[in-house]
């Protein structure tokens, strides 16, 4: 029987397509961005060549999911009961339609996901088969790859006669399992990694949030962080690494399984997910060096100065688009005042973001100098007592994953094509470059 979501997707599906048939056939050949030297070979920065509707990043306002900001969206969304952070369940609902759902649409996707949420034994002794020092990001990919042989859209498309206007369903019925199977896997993956194998059965009472808190074995209020933490992580547009390669993997009509699994490989880089857990780093060595004490501001600004100086930067501060500081910072930043404000590395973070941007102002060579979401994070998942550093990304990763997922969705409902940019040579880089420098000394 086809659930509530996936009958209201299917109605949004075919009521946009003719929005995109539109700007394809009419409009296709509207000018709407030019690209310079500087773009073309500092990897597309600012090159306006993806669509999403499911979030926007502005750089002076900070990402909107589905037009509503972040404050916006955690007000609008159903409360998990007793608890203060919305359902991750119904903020999925809400990425994925464009509506906030009531409560009895929320606890239906509740009950899909927990109905999806087992995960085939396969997966875990292909994990348990992997060196036991093996990367918790290597693992999770690994696990998202290794239930590829899942894959609907991979079995109705090898059947044949799967049209292209009918691929998003099993695109979505991919979605909609992976999502469900990804808490499991990376609380198991923990447990495996840093709790002697013990894993611990999921509590079919809970929420989505709440039980990878409860696998995780880690009490409540940690379940809350969860929630807020995958709302936050959920999607940041489409130009990010993540974002993008699950996009384009998906564009070659691969499934979900191979798509998010090649996303989670971008997001293990340090220039992307993995900078959570370096900015961790920097802030506790940060507090060693100034004798695991609270510095002073003065005391601060000048091991700032110095880590400028000697050529370093200042992790979690800075970002490709943002010109202001990342909302998904001060979210985080108002759940730490009012649950941890004695903590001292929060406190450290709440000294940097006063002493840093006016350090990173008078440098001169920052063009964002305020903070991004990867500046808080770790502090937060540190207090409540998950401390092994290199499993945070995996948890960037399962956040991500509802945003990219969905997307996926969308692009096979609108029939997106396969992405095959243009590539030119240096040598034509160089020999433009000449020919503008001629035409600007003629005054052309």
């Amino acid at each position: 029987m086809e659930t509530a979501l996936k009958q209201k997707l299917r109605q949004k599906i075919e009521a946009f397509r003719p929005r995109t048939q539109k700007l394809t056939k009419e409009l296709a050949n509207l000018v709407i961005d030019k690209v310079n030297i500087g773009q073309a070979i500092g990897g597309a920065r600012d090159v306006r060549c993806l669509v999403t509707d499911i979030s926007y990043l502005d750089p002076l306002e900070g990402i909107r999911f589905r037009g509503k900001t972040i404050p916006e969206t955690f007000a609008a969304l159903p409360k998990v009961p007793g608890k203060e952070q919305p359902f991750v369940e119904g903020f999925f609902h809400f990425l994925l339609t464009g509506d906030i759902p009531t409560m009895r649409e929320t606890q239906d996707v509740v009950e899909d996901w927990r109905s999806r949420s087992a995960v085939p034994q396969y997966v875990f002794d292909v994990l348990r088969a992997m060196p036991r020092d093996t990367h918790p990001m290597t693992m999770f990919s690994a696990a998202v790859l290794a239930m590829q042989r899942e894959s609907l859209f991979a079995k109705r498309y090898g059947e044949g006669g799967l049209k292209k206007a009918d691929m998003w369903d099993p695109m979505y019925e991919d979605a909609m399992n992976l999502l469900a199977k990804l808490p499991p896997i990376a609380a198991a993956i923990y447990r495996m990694k840093y709790k002697g194998d013990t894993l611990i059965p999921a509590d079919a009472k809970l929420d989505w949030g709440g039980n990878f808190a409860h696998m995780m074995g880690v009490a409540a209020p940690y379940d809350e962080v969860a929630r807020m933490y995958f709302i936050l992580h959920s999607d940041h547009e489409s130009g990010n690494v993540s974002a993008h390669t699950t996009h384009l993997v998906a564009s070659a009509l691969s499934d979900a399984y191979y798509a998010l699994s090649a996303g989670l490989n971008g997001l293990a880089g340090p220039l992307h997910g993995l900078a959570n857990q370096e900015v961790l780093g920097w802030i506790q060595n940060v507090m060693k060096k100034l004798n695991n004490k609270l510095p002073t501001k003065e005391e601060l600004e000048k091991f700032l100065w110095d880590t400028l100086n000697a050529g370093q930067v200042i992790p979690g501060y800075g970002h490709a688009v943002l010109r202001k500081t990342d909302p998904r910072y001060v979210a985080q930043n108002e759940y730490a005042k009012k649950h941890l404000p004695n903590d001292p590395l929060f406190q450290l973070v709440n000294m940097i973001y006063e002493v840093a941007p006016g350090v990173l102002t008078k440098h001169g060579k920052t063009k964002n100098p305020w903070p991004n979401v990867d500046a808080h994070s770790g502090v937060i998942q540190w207090y409540y007592g998950v401390r092994e550093w290199d499993f945070y990304t995996v948890l960037f990763g399962i956040g991500r994953a509802m945003g990219v997922l969905a997307n996926i969705v969308w692009d096979r409902g609108l029939g997106y094509a396969i992405e095959r940019p243009k590539s030119v040579t240096t040598e034509m880089l160089e020999k433009w470059a000449q020919e503008g420098g001629r035409k600007e000394a003629l005054g052309g």
